[in-house]
């Protein structure tokens, strides 16, 4: 029976052990990158991964066609047959347009895969735990685009998991990031063609509507709160400029610190849309076309035990004095409303912004791994904390009530 410490012992032997290997899987990820929802070598260079070892049970295609779920175990268990600790990592690996991984979902693959093999050789060394324990890996798909996590949630892949960890590579160490809602709009203008010289006034002009509407939401902007973001651009604007453009089309992104404020910045929009049409005489369509992005819920404890273990592996944590004005969105956010989670950011090695060549490059090159599997022992070690505290509550017999609806949730929260 192993004691904490031999446990977090084992998982940075482990994650060292097979660093060539979980290299060889992120450099290949990163090598063929694949757009959201069309990640297929991902998928299969993942799946074959963990389907190398017997001991993993591995679906393909689970939910999703380029989504997988790997588990293991359980180990553990006492009397009176207790409910199993399920234990999730998750695995993003959709690239951008153009410039391949300049998010670096590949490291976010190496992490999840990284940090579950971590805690599979802590679990193997101590199974005499009064609660058993599993562990999940998930292959979570199109982050980027259309938000594969909230497709899974809505197909109940995690209607079993009780704890999620996952960590995204940025430009500093930082437990919890504040990334923020993010709604994304499609505003379409319909107008009525007709020679721009010979007879305009025959015309009903789409692309004025659009412009105006481009025009009014910079106008808000100065009225909006300083976190709030709207942003986009005019997709389609006309065929040639001797035509009065019967059709055109809008994309911006409306993102606030918290969801709830989503309703208002929203209001806010639509009216600008819609004026722009009034004003022009045009039809306006007003489309959602994706998912929501919930913030990220923030867990206080998870990532106070995330940062003791991070510093004990050499990482210098960042304050969070300005990233929420500079945070992006991610379909984590919904699963942290469903799920407790922790999501922290890593450094790699470059001072470059993400989705950008040079980030693209750093999210490839070997100087990024020491960040990156130090990432993962943190998260391992932090899970072995928990499995720990759940199971010594457990022990102990405590029982309380849970706003996720099963006892261990309340250990991750109040503890």
């Amino acid at each position: 029976m192993g004691t904490p410490q031999q446990m977090k012992d084992a998982v940075q032997r482990c994650i060292d052990g097979h660093k060539d290997e979980l290299h060889s899987l992120s450099r290949d990820i990163w090598s063929r990158p694949e757009l959201a929802g069309n990640e297929t070598h991902a998928h299969d260079r993942l799946v074959r991964f963990f389907s190398l070892d017997e001991t993993w049970t591995v679906e393909t295609h689970y939910r999703l066609p380029t989504a997988f779920r790997a588990s293991w175990g359980p180990v553990g268990g006492g009397e009176g047959e207790p409910p199993v600790l399920n234990v999730c990592f998750l695995c993003e690996y959709d690239a951008l347009p153009g410039i391949g991984h300049a998010c670096g979902h590949n490291l976010i693959a190496e992490v999840g895969a990284a940090a579950a093999l971590g805690l599979k050789a802590a679990l193997e060394i101590q199974t005499e735990l009064p609660q058993p324990v599993k562990i999940i890996v998930l292959g979570t798909p199109a982050e980027e685009a259309i938000g594969g996590k909230i497709d899974l949630i809505e197909a109940e892949a995690f209607a079993d998991v009780d704890l999620v960890f996952m960590a995204h590579p940025a430009q500093q160490d930082v437990s919890f990031l504040s990334c923020v809602a993010l709604d994304e709009v499609s505003v379409k203008y319909h107008g009525k063609a007709s020679h721009a010289s010979a007879y305009p006034w025959e015309g009903v002009n789409a692309l004025d509507a659009a412009v105006l509407a481009y025009n009014n939401l910079s106008a808000l902007r100065q009225q909006l709160k300083p976190e709030w973001r709207l942003h986009g651009i005019i997709k389609h604007g006309g065929e040639k400029p001797n035509i009065i453009p019967a059709y055109t089309e809008l994309e911006f992104y409306l993102r606030t610190p918290r969801v709830k404020d989503l309703c208002d910045l929203k209001a806010k929009a639509e009216a600008c849309f819609r004026a722009a049409a009034v004003a022009t005489g045009c039809q306006v369509e007003i489309i959602y076309p994706s998912h929501g992005y919930c913030n990220i819920l923030p867990n206080a404890t998870l990532a106070s035990l995330y940062e003791n273990n991070g510093r004990a592996l050499g990482i210098q944590f960042q304050e969070q004095v300005f990233f929420i004005y500079l945070a992006g969105s991610t379909d984590f956010g919904n699963v942290s409303f469903t799920v407790p989670g922790i999501h922290p950011f890593f450094y790699i090695c470059t001072d470059a912004f993400n989705h950008t060549e040079e980030y693209a490059e750093a999210a490839g090159a070997e100087e990024a791994q020491l960040f990156t599997l130090r990432t993962a022992k943190a998260l391992a070690m932090t899970a072995v904390d928990v499995v720990l505290l759940i199971n010594k509550c457990w022990h102990a017999k405590l029982r309380c009530l849970s706003i996720y609806g099963k006892p261990p949730h309340i250990i991750i929260i109040i503890i």
